[in-house]
């Protein structure tokens, strides 16, 4: 489901979401100075590690950040949960 692309949004100050656990990644947003930086370890990467990576990258394309550096410990997350965790991530770095 798209969300639209809104206003541009800053990335302020660090910020986190999700957890370490099984099925789930944890996300990790700093203040960026040269682009959107996506850094990602996984016990998947060798096999999803472009999928998940896009799905960071779109995600924050889609909430208008074009500026961060994001940091993703993913232990088999889906999709769904990429995306939720690098969306909350994001609008907490910007409060």
């Amino acid at each position: 489901m798209k969300r639209g692309k809104e206003l541009a949004m800053e990335v302020k100050h660090d910020a986190c979401a999700g957890t370490a656990g099984n099925n789930d990644i944890l996300i990790r947003v700093l203040p960026g100075n040269g682009g959107l930086v996506v850094r990602l370890e996984s016990c998947m990467k060798k096999l999803y590690g472009k999928t998940i990576e896009r799905a960071i990258r779109n995600t924050a394309a889609e909430l208008g950040v074009s500026n961060a550096v994001i940091l993703a410990q993913d232990n088999g997350a889906l999709d769904y949960t990429i995306c939720a965790r690098v969306e909350t991530a994001l609008k907490r770095s910007a409060l």
